[in-house]
């Protein structure tokens, strides 16, 4: 059957709109490795493979979509009803391949490079996600509401985050420095490097570090190198609950700074150690914490 002019030109018009639209509809971002990322629709069943990745992923609108996560992903209180698929390190390809994602989020440093490479083999478009400092976790929140269909959330989200961190860092930064150290654990004695974020919130809130020098990110130390550096404020990161003894062996030394002035701080762990929107209530913390060193009370 031959098509007259007008219907055929009425069928090529109709082609060019689903192109078009299709086109529109297309999601492509470049992720923290430097890959293209390209969806067809926004993502409607996604998977997340750190726990701050979901938290992102809530705080942008995008949660419902959310259908697997790994351990640990326990906020908001919604993520411990997601599916699991085993933990960061050790991922279970085959529950999330039953899940039919059409979106993997992965921690580009925390996951398995051989696991999330496995997961492309298998036709599973993986964004590899990969945050070092405040601006980056401001930049996840519109590359993955760009990839979810809330762009307008997203950015809204990323701006107010960032809004945040400079009202933070103006109101500390030019006050009078003081000596910090920050501890990670006990047995043995974990710190952080000038390179952390960690120590870039200390910086922001107008301390220094006194491992910034340190090569390795997470160093080991000894009590005697921190009596050494004599920090006049001290902070570890704790879950919540009971404040571990190990902080409290501190009291212990006299003669540091910190300890003689009662200058011993925590703070919840999981705001200041997630690359999420909650690290802006660790950055507050850390903040409040060296300015009672500089009040001279407790």
């Amino acid at each position: 059957m031959t098509l007259n002019p007008f219907l055929r030109l009425i069928c090529s018009l109709a082609t060019l709109l689903s192109l078009s639209f299709q086109a529109l509809a297309t999601v492509s971002v470049v992720d923290d490795t430097g890959q293209n990322v390209t969806l067809t629709a926004p993502a409607t069943r996604i998977i997340s493979l750190a726990p701050n990745i979901t938290e992102i992923l809530f705080h942008i609108g995008a949660g419902a979509q959310v259908v697997g996560v790994v351990s640990y992903s326990d906020f908001p209180p919604e993520a411990l009803k997601i599916a699991g698929v085993g933990t960061y390190d050790q991922l279970d390809i085959e529950a999330i391949l039953k899940l039919q994602p059409d979106l993997v989020v992965g921690w580009s440093s925390g996951n398995s490079a051989e696991d999330l490479k496995t997961l492309e083999e298998l036709g599973l478009t993986v964004y590899r996600n990969e945050s070092k400092t405040l601006e980056d976790v401001a930049s996840s929140m519109q590359q993955f509401a760009a990839l979810t269909g809330h762009s307008a959330m997203g950015n809204t989200q990323s701006a107010t985050f960032l809004e945040g961190t400079l009202s933070l860092q103006k109101r500390y930064q030019d006050r009078k420095n003081l000596r910090v150290f920050y501890q990670i654990w006990g047995d043995p004695i974990y710190t952080v490097n000038g390179h952390h974020l960690i120590s870039h919130l200390i910086d922001q809130c107008g301390g220094t570090n006194i491992f910034s020098g340190l090569e390795t990110l997470a160093p080991v130390v000894t009590t005697e190198s921190v009596i050494e550096r004599n920090p006049e404020v001290i902070v570890a990161g704790v879950y919540p609950g009971p404040v571990p003894e190990w902080f409290g062996e501190w009291n212990k030394w006299s003669g540091i700074e910190a300890v003689k002035s009662d200058h011993l701080y925590t703070i919840d762990t999981n705001h200041i150690s997630r690359m999420g929107p909650r690290i802006l209530l660790g950055m507050q913390a850390m903040c409040e914490a060296i300015d009672k060193g500089r009040e001279g009370r407790h």
